[in-house]
């Protein structure tokens, strides 16, 4: 990479750049210079650099066209390694000191590129080409076809790295937003601003002023540039006014909210410490002010998309403002008075003006005299018809109203077609663009009543004109939000702008190669074959040719596009319409949207309450749903986790073990009409549960499919608590909310979720009993006389609550021990003292999934959104009362006898290990979708049995105990036989529960 910099040999004076502070860069490893204040654009134009990157489709050779967020070509990847970002347009890029920038879409260099071959290709790849290439023969598509697309397919490179740089999130309110800081823009957020009025304006570019600083105008006695500055510095000194530069409104939503994103540090090589790269913003406003400006429309002729075309007004822009000339012999093509003010600025420059090229017939007499004093060659009614150069534009090819072609000289043609009003955000809540014959161009309608759209935007192209729609609607807004405006400045414009001009949207005497949109090397000969072949609608239109399906959603190409198709099938403008623009206007990183959530800050960690007692004892965790959980407790000279998790299960099956069962979701139901609601929730009843009792439970959803499952405890006639799932805690509370507050809102009953407060502790085994007796010291009687199967209760144990229920996930005598999560560390520690002389081993997730397949109990694999209360063998629960769910879990396709039920299988060959996915088939079935009877749901190695037992839903499963099928898992290579049998393999008969 060289260190050594480019001259600048197109830079000339003037312009709003700091020269005193010089930027070294590279571009595809070369150095240049800027200046502070320079984009990426404007330092490679002042360095001569003409070529930035090639087509997408056909590699054509693509130079810098725009000046603004529109940019189709000059997308650059910037920075490298793990903070390298793809397709960032070089016009809107910040120049800092080191940055690094490459092309793209190039092989082997951006000078020579082999892709350019397809430009010879061009006929094969027409619109629509890919739905007609790619059918046969059909056995290419996988091996052939897709890996070729998929190849050539997106721009750029993305880091494979972990992005270093941290995203925020943040919220703001305010009464009026001002959506862009031009002319109108700020007028606007002064005037309400000044009426007291809590205001955000918020523009995409690092200095206000929008056009101002483009173009040459005099407000007030002040140019543009100071005029703009003198604003807002009064509007940084309004403590109710915030200025957001840098910072983007890419969509509008319900409520007046809007989403933002601010550029924190893209300007800046690293973020400094504790800073953000980008921050999104949420912000909410009673008024809305869109003062977007307008896109400049580029003309479709041969050769169009050569480096060297530029867009009149961007010509301005890097004239003006940056101190650049994209060229030294220019020539203006136009169809509007606009662009004579750029053949005029160059001309200021220093620029010689081969030509100005003017379609229309009548021109007013001052833009002739004008365009005389500065020495140009004038023809008009002419069109440019093609162009030449191999690298860049060096011939323009034009005809004139006579119908002679004539060449002319030259490396720079600002186009200039007239202005389309940047509307996007006037569309994200259904508004609908109407055509204006006037304007000759789609300008904001049916808008929200809280949104109003001013300036170049709606349909004030002069500077006056913005600036008086911009004051009267910050003042009305302001008014409109409780505010009382007072007098309104008129500001003086010295300049008088001609704005009148004739829609020219393509040259049909061209032959050449003419583009409509750039990035998807959309051509004038697509939109015509998109006609012929019925695709006439602007919809159909898009998604056959990719017009308006690029990164720029189509800001230039679009209404060209639409303009072509309506001259195409003789239809008016108003009639074809024209796309919309969805949110986000603009690119926006998907680490701007994540925030901080992403990596182990994706959601919050929460930790059971002995997390630190885990960890302590070297633990192994896991995620399980919103919680962090000791997977399994390993011990020196264990050889893997699965002997660790025999041994765990050994344990409690003989002795004693303890597990941290405090993530189950825990709701607490109370009110007069608790056990109504209950039984409401469940299929099966809870009014007539005894107080000191637990009962199992499932509910349904309301379409009869099995949501949750879990045990409820009767304290007090009016006071229940619920268990739930670990991953289904908060859905099952929303369900509860819903259902007492809208199904049924008489009845006198509250739940909260009260799982972060009580910790819990499942104490399981043989010497259960006695670990509990030594634990508690007489605290509570749990002989099984006074305390049996499925008992609760609440009790005093050294001076604080705790509760006691007598339920077993494992099979085993089994107890639940509550207490305040406070004491939770001081609680398993005395757990495990006191259990230390009957062999106590604290176990982890995978040991109690173990244990509980042997018992054949459900959990989330079995309840999946898919299953009813008949496949998981509960069927018999169901009461003949009313519940949620009853009446759809009816339906007949829930009562076939033949759907998937829960069942057991054990490998015939003991050998062999199930795994969760196989498929299960007949013996000698062809391995086929179509012969799919069913999948295993659950496995795990019986440490009881001796070798691996599985839970499976199988169509028919529990007329088929005894049978014998085909498990079949593709993807890890496993084929074998398995018995059908009872999910219950350990204790069917329970002796072991009930101790």
């Amino acid at each position: 990479m060289s260190d050594i910099s480019a001259p600048q040999p197109n830079r000339i004076d003037g312009g709003l750049i700091d020269r005193s502070t010089a930027l070294r860069f590279h571009f595809d490893g070369k150095c240049y210079q800027g200046f502070q204040g320079d984009t990426l654009a404007s330092a490679l134009l002042a360095s001569g650099v003409r070529i930035v990157g090639r087509s997408f489709k056909y590699h054509r050779p693509r130079g810098i066209m725009t000046a603004g967020a529109e940019e189709p070509n000059a997308l650059v990847e910037l920075r490298s390694g793990a903070r390298r970002e793809p397709n960032t347009r070089a016009t809107t890029a910040e120049l800092y000191d080191g940055l690094e920038a490459r092309s793209q879409n190039r092989w082997p260099s951006l000078r020579y590129d082999i892709g350019a071959v397809n430009s010879l290709l061009s006929s094969l790849f027409v619109a629509g080409f890919y739905y007609k290439t790619f059918m046969w023969p059909a056995s290419f598509w996988e091996r052939v076809y897709e890996p070729l697309i998929r190849r050539a397919a997106g721009l750029g490179r993305a880091s494979l790295q972990p992005d270093p740089d941290q995203y925020e999130k943040a919220y703001a309110f305010c009464d009026v937003l001002v959506i862009g800081g031009g002319p109108g823009g700020l007028a606007a957020a002064l005037a309400a601003g000044r009426a007291g009025a809590r205001v955000i304006i918020a523009d995409d570019d690092f200095i206000p002023g929008g056009r101002l600083n483009n173009d040459v105008h005099t407000i007030d006695g002040l140019s543009g540039v100071e005029w703009a500055k003198y604003t807002a510095k009064e509007l940084d000194a309004l403590p109710n006014v915030t200025m957001m530069l840098r910072t983007t409104i890419f969509g509008a939503y319900d409520g007046g909210t809007f989403g933002a994103l601010e550029r924190v540090s893209d300007h800046l090589p690293v973020p400094p410490a504790h800073q953000p790269r980008q921050r999104l913003w949420k912000i909410v406003a009673q008024r809305s002010i869109l003062a977007a400006g307008a896109i400049e429309r580029p003309i479709v002729f041969g050769g169009n998309d050569r480096p060297g075309i530029m867009l009149a007004s961007a010509v301005r822009t890097y004239l003006n403002r940056y101190g650049v000339t994209p060229g030294k012999a220019a020539t203006l093509f136009t169809s509007c008075d606009d662009g004579w003010r750029t053949a005029l600025d160059l001309a200021r420059a220093g620029v010689k003006v081969e030509a100005i090229i003017d379609a229309r017939s009548e021109i007013s007499p001052s833009l002739v005299a004008s365009g005389q004093t500065i020495g140009a060659r004038l023809l008009k009614g002419a069109h440019v018809i093609d162009t030449r150069g191999a690298h860049g534009l060096s011939q323009i090819r034009v005809r004139t109203n006579k119908g002679d072609d004539i060449a002319i000289e030259s490396d720079l043609l600002a186009v200039s077609g007239g202005w389309n009003p940047n509307l996007a955000l006037s569309t994200h809540l259904g508004g609908r663009p109407r055509w204006s014959e006037e304007r000759s161009a789609f300008l904001p309608d049916d808008l929200p009543r809280d949104l109003v759209v001013i300036g170049a935007a709606s349909d004030a192209l002069t500077l006056a004109e913005a600036l008086k729609q911009g004051t009267a609607a910050g003042a009305a807004s302001a008014d409109a939000a409780g505010f009382k405006s007072g007098a309104l400045p008129e500001f003086v414009v010295d300049d008088d702008e001609s704005i009148s001009g004739e829609p020219l949207w393509q040259v049909a005497a061209s032959r050449s190669k003419a583009f409509v949109d750039y990035q998807n090397d959309v051509t004038q000969a697509d939109i015509a074959l998109a006609a012929r072949e019925g695709f006439m609608s602007v919809e159909h239109l898009k998604r056959y040719t990719t017009l308006g399906m690029a990164t720029d959603q189509g800001k230039m190409a679009a209404v060209i596009g639409h303009a072509m198709m309506a001259a195409l099938t003789d239809r008016p403008m108003q009639q074809v319409g024209t796309t919309v623009v969805r949110p986000p206007v603009t690119p926006v990183a998907i680490g701007a949207f994540a925030g901080r959530h992403r990596g182990q800050d994706f959601r919050p960690v929460r930790l059971a309450p002995s997390h630190r007692w885990a960890e302590q004892l070297g633990a192994t965790f896991v995620d399980a749903g919103p919680w962090r959980r000791a997977q399994w407790f390993a011990r020196a000279g264990e050889a893997d986790w699965l002997s660790t998790v025999i041994r765990e299960v050994k344990t409690v099956r003989s002795a004693v073990g303890v597990c941290d069962v405090s993530t189950l979701g825990k709701i607490d139901v109370q009110g007069a009409d608790a056990g109504i609601f209950l039984d409401r929730i469940y299929i099966n009843t809870f009014s007539t549960l005894p107080v000191g009792k637990v009962r199992y439970g499932l509910m349904l959803r309301e379409d009869g499919i099995a949501m949750d499952d879990g045990t409820c405890a009767r304290f007090a006639p009016d006071h229940y608590v619920m268990s739930t799932t670990t991953a289904n805690a908060a859905k099952v509370m929303q369900h509860l909310d819903h259902a007492r507050q809208v199904l049924w809102p008489e009845l006198d009953v509250q739940a909260i979720s009260v799982t972060e407060q009580w910790a819990q502790f499942a104490i399981a085994g043989p010497r259960g009993r006695d670990l509990l007796d030594r634990l508690l010291g007489g605290a509570i009687d749990i002989s099984d006389a006074a305390f049996p199967y499925l008992a609760c209760a609440d009790f005093c144990w050294r001076r604080r609550p705790a509760r006691l229920f007598r339920v077993s996930f494992s099979g085993e005598l089994g107890y639940e021990l509550a207490v305040p999560a406070r004491f939770a560390d001081e609680t398993i520690r005395a757990i495990m003292e006191a259990g230390a002389e009957y062999g106590l081993t604290p176990y982890g997730t995978e040991a109690l999934g173990v244990m509980r397949i042997e018992k054949g109990h459900i959990a989330g694999n079995e309840l999946n959104g898919t299953t009813t209360a008949h496949d998981l063998g509960l069927g018999r629960m169901m009461g003949k009362k009313d519940f949620i769910g009853k009446v759809l879990a009816r339906r007949p396709g829930l009562v076939d006898p033949d759907r998937p039920a829960v069942i057991g299988l054990k490998p015939i060959d003991r050998r062999q290990r199930l795994r969760n996915g196989a498929h299960l088939l007949s013996p000698g079935a062809a391995v086929k979708l179509e012969n799919d009877q069913g999948y295993v749901t659950s496995s795990a190695f019986s440490p009881m049995l001796g070798h691996w037992i599985a839970l499976a839903l199988l169509a028919s499963g529990r007329e088929r105990v005894g049978q014998i099928l085909r498990v079949v898992d593709p993807l890890r290579g496993a084929d074998f036989e398995a018995e059908i049998c009872s999910p219950v393999f350990y204790d069917p008969e329970g002796a072991r529960l009930r101790g």
